[in-house]
């Protein structure tokens, strides 16, 4: 029985992990904690003598993990096509914000690195499943490419082939930002989406930004981008004429800073900011309220 529980608790340590590389692979935490714990059912449901021989649980539970994400990237793809408007990943909170440290849910266990930021998130979202499978798995989370082979049935030579396909996707890094910079400007967006003040609005967007909105047809927003400054100054403003009462905070969002609009305590969008050269280039706002469950706690 002692052994048998030391094992059981090797594999339970592993399932923080497993939701960080599920989450990057799937963009969705109900989707990501579905995945593993499917995956450990299929562990628990091995003959003892198997599991016995298991030399590496972890790696194992890895190998299913990501099968049955490259399964969900398959038919999510067909059940985005039917989403109504855009599709945007769940956004993260801190955990240090929800005041709970790290608790149950898979929100708690997040390692909040440049690999969740909703930049990075939404180019994932342009690979085919297994370059993203591949990917990930490798440039993340540095998964040798034999390992790599077993989850998507390929050779490694293949794998190989797929990241580098996929690492063709990402945009070239910019200058890098600072964390005081990136706030500041997030800081002045807030200001100026209070007072309802455009030309500020339009002062702190670049030409070309874009905002791509997610109510996932259940609360209203755009179903399409808004592109250029203008155009997206005008729509924040739209909005704040059409919601009074709103409140504003400022909060991380995927690990960078961010805006959450609350009404009545309760946060309704969570805003998520790509800010390069000292002004806004992406904004995604994420309105779907099946999406926010893990904000429900946080100190807003």
């Amino acid at each position: 029985m002692e052994a048998e529980g030391a094992g059981a608790e090797v594999t339970a340590g592993e399932r923080g992990r497993l939701i960080n590389v599920a989450y990057r692979l799937l963009g969705s935490l109900a989707e990501s904690e579905d995945a593993v714990q499917e995956a450990f059912a299929r562990w628990y449901a091995l003959p003892r003598s198997r599991r016995d021989g298991i030399v590496s649980p972890g790696a194992w539970l890895t190998t299913v993990t990501g099968r049955i994400c490259l399964d969900v990237l398959g038919s999510a793809r067909v059940r985005r096509e039917r989403y109504v408007g855009a599709w945007l990943p769940d956004p993260l909170p801190d955990p240090a914000e929800r005041g709970g440290g790290r608790g149950s849910d898979p929100a708690d266990r997040m390692v909040l690195d440049e690999s969740v930021t909703m930049a990075f998130l939404v180019v994932l979202e342009t690979m085919t499943p297994a370059e993203r499978v591949s990917f990930v798995l490798h440039d993340v989370f540095r998964y040798p490419f034999a390992e790599i082979a077993d989850v998507l049935g390929r050779t490694p030579a293949a794998c190989k082939q797929l990241a580098s396909s996929a690492r063709r996707r990402v945009p070239g890094a910019g200058a890098p930002v600072a964390a005081d910079a990136r706030t500041d400007v997030v800081r002045r967006v807030k200001e100026a989406w209070e007072s309802k003040d455009i030309a500020a609005l339009v002062d702190l967007l670049d030409p070309t930004a874009v905002l791509t909105a997610d109510g996932g047809g259940v609360v209203g927003a755009a179903l399409h981008p808004v592109q250029g400054d203008a155009r997206i100054a005008s729509y924040m403003v739209a909005i704040a004429d059409r919601a009074p009462g709103l409140v504003l905070r400022e909060r991380s969002v995927n690990g960078v800073p961010g805006l959450v609009a609350l009404r009545d305590g309760v946060v309704v969008t969570v805003a998520s900011f790509d800010v390069a050269e000292g002004r806004v280039a992406r904004i995604w706002v994420v309105r779907n309220p099946e999406k926010l469950g893990p904000w429900a706690t946080s100190r807003a």
